[in-house]
């Protein structure tokens, strides 16, 4: 059951990556200058929890679509792709959602800003959703690559 092993490594590597890029970026939202610190605790937890059911939820619809059971050995590429583009693309609306129409939080002045389709979106959480997640793939497929017998070393 390598597919097991692989879903164990990759929500572990999303849990750790995210809640270390959630607090190494807490400085970009105003949150760092304005928060307690049980607030930014607070922000800091709530966001990686997020964050960890959206890789969940983007990692299933990719396996739904583009899997089949013996993934991660084969079509580890196209779900990894789609995964990563699923979970960039909620990102964009979810930060979108919460910074302008909801304007649940804020970016401080040192949030470097692009600008997606008109939108002005935080350059870190873009990057967060690319980078922590394709971590996560590329230590999951050194990790399985080196399994036999159903996942076991």
């Amino acid at each position: 059951m390598v597919w097991l092993l692989a879903l164990r490594v990759y929500l572990g590597v999303i849990l750790v990556g995210n809640l270390l890029w959630e607090t190494l970026q807490l400085p970009l939202y105003t949150i760092w200058a304005a928060g307690t610190l049980s607030e930014q605790a607070f922000a800091v937890g709530h966001c990686t929890l997020g964050d960890l059911l959206i890789a969940v939820a983007t990692l299933t619809l990719a396996l739904i679509l583009a899997g089949d059971h013996r993934w991660p050995r084969t079509l580890f590429w196209p779900v990894t792709i789609l995964t990563v583009t699923f979970g960039f693309t909620y990102k964009i609306f979810s930060e979108w959602l919460n910074v302008v129409a909801r304007a649940a939080w804020t970016y401080s002045d040192r949030m470097p800003i692009v600008s997606i389709a008109g939108l002005k979106i935080g350059l870190s959480p873009l990057l967060q959703s690319i980078v922590v997640p394709s971590a996560a793939f590329a230590f999951m497929r050194r990790v399985t690559a080196t399994c036999n017998n159903g996942g076991r070393s």
